[in-house]
């Protein structure tokens, strides 16, 4: 029979998988993951996301094979591979799940383009969202540009479709492809040795951490969300969404299970998720540029020390530190701290948020390229729904708010780890103050009174 193309990407899954549920319906499945670095350009795999890619294919190779197929592994041009994949092996259709980067869609296209030469398909399927961002629309018929309303209008629309099973399997004539490590996707060097303490890519992995978060840390989301030194306050499901190892339809009908306040506020997150999205698709330059144009002149002052102390956890404020060295050791870092640690380098420290947002990208497991630059772009006051700019966290405060016990900084800053509370977010004002960790970068009210000059610069150039 003739086979049907499978073209894994961020759906890395067999579960409620509708590309793999329209392949089976036509025929044995021929499944194939191809690395295309150049087609994504500056937007490939960062590297805490290849180490991840590298497991996440290794599980997904393991669940085939225990159902007697292959996964063929390429690497190149995903549209000559495709194409002569196509041509060599028969097949007439190519199934994939619809990716929303602009480097992704325009590579679809040619794909379509080159693939209908020969009277051949390419069939995209939703899969990674709950719905398409070209379906939703105001009432007015446009895009939306803030997240509540649409949020509201998500919630209106009802639930989601059940998730679907893992179908029955007819494996496709095996091809000749590359063995794993051949993709070079580990690290040379050894800063991701601690990954798989925190980590445990796959879908079987994914499937663990909802099921753990789908009982009593679901229900006290509400709070627990933003308080960092809890372990389990989050899903840690955001790795796992990424890679398409589970599906936001499973997320969301295991949180409807749980309790009240909690797998509401959950929910409202999954759907931040979607807007983002929702927002790269209609403003495909927001990785780059800032959507608010007024602040293509914003006055940056770009100063590599400063982002080298915050990429390196060193700007003397321990709760910026904490977050940046977790970052650096997990692949991860909790979603308040975050919000704080990037707002201090675009705010305190002046630098520009595609930095910032070019190191998230690097060092994230979790890095999506919506999510990243949607959320770098709230915290810098130029998106589509952004927070004010002139609302600067101070970092001290913000310490005390959400790390009071100081058990997250503690954890991650051993330097200030002895010290009692009242100066663990403000270890210079100590009697001895800690040796071996620096003094801050900035003073605070120095940093807030650059930020707001800038702002008021902006302003008046406008």
């Amino acid at each position: 029979m003739t086979p049907t193309i499978l073209w894994f990407r961020q759906d890395l899954r067999l579960a409620d998988n509708p590309a793999l549920h329209a392949a089976t319906t036509t025929g044995p499945v021929l499944p194939v993951y191809i690395l295309d670095d150049a087609a994504a350009g500056p937007h490939a795999h960062g590297g805490a996301q290849r180490w991840w890619l590298h497991h996440a294919l290794a599980a997904l190779q393991a669940s085939l094979r225990a159902r007697g197929l292959e996964l063929l592994l390429l690497q190149g041009n995903a549209v000559t591979l495709l194409a002569d994949l196509a041509a060599r092996t028969g097949a007439r259709t190519i199934h994939a799940a619809r990716l929303y980067e602009p480097w992704a869609r325009a590579r679809d296209a040619s794909l379509a383009a080159a693939l209908a030469t020969t009277g051949r398909s390419l069939t995209l399927h939703s899969g990674a969202l709950l719905h398409e961002p070209h379906r939703i629309r105001t009432g007015q018929g446009n895009p939306y540009a803030v997240y509540t309303p649409f949020s509201r209008a998500i919630f209106a629309l009802g639930e989601p479709a059940p998730p679907l099973p893992i179908p029955a399997l007819t494996a496709a004539p095996a091809q000749p492809g590359l063995d794993l490590p051949a993709l070079a996707l580990l690290p040379t060097r050894h800063w991701a040795d601690a990954f798989p303490k925190h980590w445990t890519p796959g879908e079987a992995g994914a499937a663990t951490r909802l099921a753990r978060f789908g009982t009593a840390e679901l229900a006290g989301y509400d709070t627990q969300r933003n308080l960092p030194g809890l372990t389990h306050g989050t899903s840690g499901l955001s790795p796992h969404l990424r890679f398409g190892e589970i599906s936001p339809r499973q997320v969301w009908h295991a949180a409807r299970a749980g309790g009240a306040a909690g797998p509401h506020t959950f929910l409202k997150e999954i759907l931040w998720r979607e807007f983002a999205h929702h927002l790269l698709w209609h403003r495909p330059e927001m990785p780059e540029a800032p959507l608010q144009k007024t602040f293509e002149n914003f006055p940056w002052q770009p100063n590599p020390r400063f982002l080298r102390a915050w990429q390196r956890g060193e700007t003397g404020y321990p709760i910026i530190d904490a977050g940046m060295r977790q970052l650096w050791a997990t692949g991860w870092m909790h979603n308040r701290v975050r919000m704080i640690t990037a707002s201090f380098l675009v705010k305190h420290l002046l630098q520009p948020w595609q930095d910032g947002e070019a190191w998230f990208w690097d060092t994230l497991v979790d890095g999506d390229l919506a999510a990243n630059s949607a959320s770098w772009q709230w915290v810098a006051g130029c998106g589509a729904d952004a927070a004010p700019y002139f609302r600067i966290f101070n970092p001290v405060l913000q310490g005390e708010k959400f790390d009071a016990d100081g058990a997250y900084t503690r954890a991650w800053v051993p330097e200030v780890a002895a010290l009692p509370a009242k100066f663990l977010h403000q270890p210079w004002a100590a009697p001895r103050p800690p040796q071996g960790y620096p003094p801050p970068i900035i003073p605070h009210a120095e940093g807030r009174a650059r930020a707001l000059a800038a702002y008021a610069a902006l302003k008046q150039a406008a």
